[in-house]
């Protein structure tokens, strides 16, 4: 299995968090009995001092470079990663993709409909890459915008019926697609830090999502325990 996190800021992290993609690395440590590895063209965390990638600064200085590999970008969601995904899957011969992206892409570039158009490019062209890839995907996690501006809110909702169907479209027997549940119980004062970006708590909320959305279809791992 070779695993490719992509993402927006919420998968990158900042410098001194741990990330979502280290809670993963660790349960598929503790869970998964087979050989795994973790690939994608990029390491860093986001370095909110420069204002770009390039922090090397995790939370924990143990966690090893060679797992630390995603393709996550500050700013960047589907209407970014599209165009990279075929080169980064073919680099990184990955077959299991674990995905969080939308919210960046509804809040500055792209509406509802815009957006599901370019997941289905996205997918069209990761499959050129890997025919026979296979996908976790999460839903839009709603941010503090949206429970301050009820267009956002109703755009997030609107997505993620889309994003249901995209899954259900493109899901193929040789490739198959899943849609993750929203995280349980998330708490947008407990779960995050700023109203978006996940706390340590948060962290560990998106990587259950993920890693039992893999159990139960694919029964990869086990169910996730902190």
């Amino acid at each position: 299995m070779r695993i490719m996190f992509v993402g927006d800021s919420m998968t990158v992290g900042s410098a001194g968090d741990y990330t979502w993609r280290y809670r993963m690395w660790q349960h598929l440590n503790a869970s998964y009995g087979g050989p795994y590895k973790i690939v994608g063209p990029r390491r860093e965390l986001y370095d909110p001092a420069a204002g770009a990638a390039g922090s090397l600064d995790y939370g924990d200085p143990g966690f090893p470079e060679r797992s630390r590999g995603h393709l996550a970008g500050w700013g960047e969601g589907w209407l970014h990663m599209a165009p990279l995904i075929g080169d980064a899957v073919r680099q990184g011969k990955a077959d299991t993709l674990l995905i969080s992206l939308g919210l960046i892409d509804l809040g500055f570039y792209t509406d509802a409909e815009q957006t599901a158009a370019n997941v289905r490019l996205f997918f069209a062209e990761a499959r050129e890459a890997n025919p026979r890839l296979r996908a976790v995907l999460m839903p839009v996690i709603p941010n503090i915008r949206a429970f301050t501006e009820p267009s956002f809110a109703a755009e997030c909702e609107r997505f993620n019926e889309l994003l249901g169907k995209a899954v259900a479209d493109l899901d193929e027997p040789a490739s198959p697609l899943l849609l993750a549940s929203h995280p349980e119980d998330w708490d947008i004062d407990r779960d995050t830090y700023d109203g978006t970006h996940p706390s340590p708590e948060g962290e560990h909320r998106i990587a259950a999502a993920f890693a039992d959305a893999m159990h139960q279809a694919w029964d990869v791992g086990a169910p996730y325990t902190p």
